[in-house]
């Protein structure tokens, strides 16, 4: 009788055994499931990245976690930029143009690695953090390419080991690489729709939601903003004379000439026609008319290339309007709309002085 209490005492500290480690699975498994619903309900690409950054940096209780993204033609950080209302990257987001160049580990990473953190290998990685221990580097994986890696940082050695399972890992792995092509595709989408095909900047939708933010932030924090509408000087001379492709020629090498002047947190638009529209937040007029005599000293300095005999030099007129609104101002859409006809009123300014030259609303 005592050899079989002892035996059933084994099979019940067993079957205890086995109900925790079931019971700590199906908690691990609830808590995986989670974390990866959250990287698929993310309402944006800025979104998307702050869950995969702090948002799992909170849920897993890790000191560092970094999103690295290979992007070579800066497509994403644009997509980024596009959503946001600031002009700093959120923190933790990585850009390199080549993965291979980092850790060793990313030359034919497949699945996620998991190994102590080495300063010579991962620095690049965990950038400003010597203090890590232990590392897991879950590539980022869609249609064989891979996209980036989501990084994860521990101050515990024990952390991330290499005898440590990795499929909990290599699954949300897979969710964050599709939750990103996803959101990157529908930011694509969204861009297209309010992009002007020639020129590739912003079109006149997007102006419209635009300044009204930036009207908003202005009010905010009582910054002023400023309007420039440029318009191209006898413009009609060069579509009657070599044709419209060759003015549409004009138009991108015109765009990408202003487009060298203005600052990282400064929005171009393409009003239409020969018609640009710049946005200058938190800016005074006479740093914005120093803006306008750069861009329209870049516009005429050399020649545009119309085809392959002839070459043309080409003026703009520049007009600017500023405005703060005050805390009391609740119709944006109507300040907007007087902003942007001052600024045009301006324009027709410089237009009767002459052309080539920059007028502000204010001028007589």
């Amino acid at each position: 009788m005592s050899e079989l209490q002892a035996e059933n005492k084994k099979l019940r500290e067993k079957l205890t055994v086995l109900t925790g480690e079931a019971e700590k699975n199906h908690t691990i498994r609830e808590r995986s499931q989670a974390r990866e619903l959250e990287l698929l309900q993310a309402e944006s690409l800025p979104d998307l990245m702050d869950r995969m950054v702090a948002g799992l940096a909170n849920s897993y209780g890790l000191s560092n976690v970094t999103l690295m993204l290979c992007d070579p033609h800066h497509e994403i950080r644009h997509l980024l930029m596009d959503g946001m209302d600031r002009d700093e990257d959120p923190a933790g987001i990585i850009y390199v143009d080549t993965m291979a160049a980092l850790a060793p580990q990313f030359t034919s990473l497949s699945r996620p690695w998991l190994g102590p953190y080495n300063a010579a290998d991962h620095q690049l990685v965990f950038p400003n953090s010597p203090h890590l221990k232990s590392v897991a580097l879950l590539p980022l994986i869609r249609q064989n390419r891979l996209m980036g890696s989501l990084n994860f940082g521990t101050t515990d050695a024990l952390r991330f080991t290499r005898q440590h399972g990795a499929d909990v890992l290599a699954h949300l792995a897979t969710i964050a690489s599709f939750a990103l092509e996803n959101m990157v595709n529908r930011a694509r989408l969204v861009r297209s729709g309010l992009t002007d095909v020639l020129t590739g900047w912003h079109n006149r939708r997007y102006l419209q939601d635009r300044l009204r933010e930036e009207l908003a932030r202005a009010r905010r924090d009582r910054l002023s903003l400023c309007c420039l509408l440029l318009d191209v000087d006898y413009f009609k001379r060069i579509n009657d004379q070599f044709g419209h492709l060759a003015g549409d020629r004009a138009l991108r090498e015109l765009a990408q000439r202003i487009e060298s002047q203005v600052r990282g947190s400064d929005m171009a638009a393409r009003y239409g026609g020969e018609e640009f529209v710049l946005l200058l937040p938190a800016t005074q007029v006479d740093d914005a008319v120093d803006l306008a005599n750069r861009i329209r000293a870049a516009v005429s300095e050399t020649p545009i290339t119309i085809d392959q005999h002839n070459a043309l030099t080409i003026t703009v007129s520049i007009g600017i309007s500023s405005c703060l609104p005050e805390e009391y101002e609740q119709d944006l859409k109507t300040v907007a709309e007087a902003l942007l006809a001052a600024a045009d009123v301006a324009m027709y300014k410089a237009k009767a002085a002459g052309r080539d030259c920059v007028k502000t609303a204010d001028e007589p």
